[in-house]
């Protein structure tokens, strides 16, 4: 039988089988897809195939996992080398992005987008809290909000505690696996509630202290809000790690650069310090924001500009 896996705890699986019916999963043995070098070999909305146990009613055994369509990954928290799975076969990756009570660094999106443009994920940015603005916050809000439509991706305005704009967010899961993530403390379960509210997530303050949300999602969880409409919570991420991007294929996921590189002088052009470089003329003329470019250098050089 075939089927979808809702939810991973590192030894069991949730499988929502091909009959609508869910089950208890357990790997046969090493199970691994070939070419791949993670801590987890199930992710989050992995294809498998898999046998029913006929002892115990509601178990099965995963015999093979089905190739991905994509995926989105981060770096492994013990094993630096290798990397950590958050979810695969993704239709869009979401970000949920707070301008205050958590602020979300122009870094931070950045390094997001990256990782999912570079699986050719369509990316949307959802700026949450928007009942907290003021005036010089919303003129704020509206300049980001340019900058990355500029750039072709997709922006939505919503207050998760006022309900604004979650009809908007609804329209736009419609028919789609989506993978929701962002700081903790920027409002994503109230979100996921407000669009779900069977699904109840757990939800936390946020810290005075440290303007942090307190950790209230534990690992990656595919949740079904409709016939064909997934959505997968993920949990607060600290360290996105960007990995298995060469630097010279970095500026091919930052869409403003990719589109100049043929005007560069040279074919393998890194846009640092070469000559006639098309992005360096592009940014000193305000074609290309400079909090991007910034962002840019920051991955190649190998900086941390997520705070």
């Amino acid at each position: 039988m075939k089927g979808l896996v809702l939810k991973s705890t590192g030894s069991w699986y949730e499988v929502l089988g091909d009959n609508d019916r869910s089950y208890t999963c357990r790997t046969r043995g090493k199970l691994r897809l070939k070419g791949f070098k993670t801590t987890n070999p199930i992710a989050v909305g992995d294809y498998v195939v898999f046998s029913l146990d006929e002892e115990v009613e509601g178990q099965g055994v995963i015999d093979e996992i089905l190739p991905r369509e994509n995926y989105i990954i981060r770096k492994s928290v013990k094993l630096k080398s290798q990397g950590h799975i958050i979810a695969s076969n993704i239709d869009q990756a979401i970000l949920i992005v707070t301008l205050a009570y958590p602020r979300t660094s122009l870094g931070f999106i950045d390094r997001f987008l990256v990782t999912a443009e570079s699986f050719r994920i369509p990316q949307v940015l959802i700026f949450n809290k928007i009942d907290l603005l003021d005036g010089d916050a919303r003129h704020y809000l509206a300049e980001i909000r340019s900058l990355y439509e500029n750039i072709g991706i997709q922006c939505l305005e919503v207050s998760a505690l006022t309900e604004t704009g979650i009809e908007d967010v609804k329209d736009l899961l419609k028919g789609k696996k989506s993978l929701i993530s962002g700081h903790s403390g920027v409002g994503k379960s109230t979100l996921i509630n407000k669009i779900a509210p069977e699904i109840n997530q757990k939800t936390g303050e946020v810290s005075d202290y440290a303007e942090k949300g307190i950790h209230t999602t534990t690992f990656a969880e595919m949740f079904r809000i409709g016939q064909d409409t997934f959505i997968i919570d993920t949990p607060g991420i600290k360290e996105l790690g960007i990995i298995d991007i060469d630097k010279e294929e970095l500026s091919d996921y930052f869409p403003e650069m990719r589109a100049l590189q043929p005007e560069c002088k040279f074919h393998n052009c890194t846009h640092t310090h070469e000559p006639k470089c098309a992005v360096k003329d592009a940014v000193d003329e305000g074609e290309i924001a400079e909090s991007r470019y910034m962002s840019y250098l920051s991955i190649l050089e190998g900086d941390d500009n997520r705070r």
